[in-house]
């Protein structure tokens, strides 16, 4: 598993993956729409604590500079 995810990328995650766990256990987000909020936090903080997007690698995209594919 190559590391695809660069340190801006992976800080974003990490923000935005706090901020919506913060949403939903304030009750902010409720009912459905909290639970997936959370799923999708919880989703962004695991990526960014390895480094590793599932959904990046299926579409070729990679924000890391020192796994860039060199042409």
């Amino acid at each position: 598993m190559k590391k695809n995810l660069g340190s801006a990328d992976r800080l974003v995650r990490l923000l935005l993956g706090i901020v919506l766990g913060f949403l939903y256990f304030t009750n902010t987000l409720t009912g459905t729409l909290g639970i997936v909020a959370l799923i999708i936090g919880i989703v962004l903080v695991l990526t960014s604590f390895v480094s590793f997007c599932p959904l990046y690698a299926m579409l070729g995209i990679r924000s890391n500079k020192n796994n860039a594919v060199k042409s």
